[in-house]
């Protein structure tokens, strides 16, 4: 019997290849400017799916590439000529509200997520995009609008399911596999497939104080000096960012402002609404802005707020730091840049840091947290192909710009593909890298999961 016949009878899933209906449907991801065609695309129902596809994959010598919710910049959910595992059918999701935990399956995205856990007004720092997968940020990731609250996504995790290279199914936990659990959290798709995460939840909403304000670019130097003198002296509950951005072409702003450089800032208090009415007044009342709706509302519409700017299948490339400081001059150096690029899709973003990710016990996790106030992202989007030189060249020149105020370091999920491997070490440092690598070493010493911000097995194998 073939292995492919064997991984056809044991398969509860759906196997997509190349013929079949639905396959060019299967293989897009949400970065547009990636265009891979997989010889297999294995939709994994259970963990039994995961570890035959693995098999299979192996027995064959393909690449193996994972998705979630497919939306690795890099592209590294996909591949040419291999096999994508594909966890996306998973979706279960069973939550202990008097407990404050749930278990949740890695194919659920955070809109799915969060719409679950806020019927019982809970929450856990998520993802600013809705079609995000839960499984790819908590891994590699874990930032968000209440970061300053709650932590990092990985600080809520409480255990995981993994199948291991090999295709051994384990539990990791704090009790059970617990340096395992250590490099989940941060360390990236490195050590297996996740199918199920179990997380501890906190109140959050179901309504909260928050919002969006727009003002012109020409008040973004002010603005944005008096956001950051703002928020480094705000509680742990105020989160959000400012963004360089176009105005988009919606009804709600202003016709003259449309399609216009703008200053934006996305505004949440996680905690009582009538609290945060308080707090957030000095930034609500600033200036003359263009857009405000800013009221209490659904922390499920909190989340969608930026959606509509980052659709499915756009192209994008990335560059994101750490900034140990936000000092007038780097300021007035990204307002600046800011002007350069041509796609009205581009936008940087800075999210502030401090509050409860001051007080990170950064020994228990991989994830490594620099002593930083603020995090920006330099999100360079378009949908025109003549486009991409420039809006590319215009986030490496950002990036080199600032450089004096920033760490050059970056979360997994936020480094290049052409950032190389030094960037990735410098980002865990030397402790943490060499806890990875032993743990490379253990779970997957052929380096079948290559396909991700790699972490290497000191000698591999295969």
């Amino acid at each position: 019997m073939s292995t492919q016949t064997t991984l056809d009878s044991q398969f509860t899933g759906e196997l997509i290849r190349p013929d079949d209906p639905g396959y060019d449907e299967a293989r897009q991801i949400f970065n547009g400017a990636i265009d891979k065609r997989p010889a297999l695309i294995a939709r994994c129902a259970t963990p039994g799916d995961v570890q035959a596809a693995l098999a299979h994959a192996r027995e064959q010598e393909l690449a193996v590439a994972v998705r979630g919710g497919g939306h690795s910049t890099a592209g590294y959910c996909s591949c040419d000529g291999g096999l994508v595992i594909d966890t996306g059918p998973m979706k279960n999701i069973e939550i202990d509200a008097e407990a404050r935990t749930g278990r949740f399956g890695a194919g659920l995205t955070w809109g799915e997520f969060d719409a679950a856990t806020q019927e019982h007004g809970l929450a856990v720092t998520g993802g600013r995009v809705t079609h995000t997968g839960i499984a790819g940020l908590t891994l590699g990731s874990g930032s968000g609008w209440i970061d300053r609250k709650l932590g990092a996504t990985c600080e809520s995790l409480i255990s995981a399911q993994v199948v291991t290279a090999d295709g051994r199914v384990l539990r990791a936990s704090a009790d059970e596999n617990p340096e395992l659990f250590w490099g989940l959290k941060g360390g990236g798709g490195n050590f297996g497939v996740v199918t199920e995460f179990e997380f501890r939840l906190h109140p959050i909403g179901p309504i909260v104080y928050a919002g969006m304000i727009m003002h012109p670019r020409s008040a973004a130097p002010e603005l944005m000096r008096f956001y950051r003198d703002f928020v480094e002296q705000a509680p742990d509950e105020v989160g959000g960012g400012l963004a360089l951005l176009t105005a988009p072409p919606e009804e709600f702003v202003p016709e003259e402002a449309r399609g216009k450089p703008a200053t934006g800032l996305i505004v949440v208090y996680a905690g009582d609404p009538r609290e945060g009415e308080e707090v957030l007044r000095p930034l609500v009342e600033w200036g003359e802005p263009l857009v405000k709706m800013v009221q209490p509302m659904p922390y499920v519409a909190v989340q969608q707020m930026i959606d509509a700017g980052n659709p499915w299948g756009i192209s994008e490339y990335l560059k994101v730091d750490y900034l140990r400081e936000l000092p007038d001059e780097a300021i007035d150096t990204a307002v600046a840049l800011a002007a350069e690029p041509q796609s009205p899709f581009t936008q940087i973003i800075f999210a502030p840091l401090g509050g409860a990710l001051d007080r990170t016990d950064r020994d228990a996790m991989a994830l490594n947290l620099p002593e930083s106030k603020w995090f920006y992202f330099y999100l360079a989007m378009w949908q025109d192909p003549a486009l991409a030189e420039h809006e590319t060249a215009c986030a490496r020149a950002f990036m080199e710009a600032m450089r004096p105020w920033t760490h050059y370091q970056a979360p997994p999920n936020f480094i290049g593909a052409d950032e190389g491997a030094a960037r990735l070490r410098a980002s865990y440092g030397d402790e943490k890298f060499a806890r990875l690598v032993a743990l490379k070493d253990e779970y997957d010493p052929d380096n079948v999961f290559a396909l991700n911000q790699n972490i290497p097995p000191t000698v591999p194998t295969g």
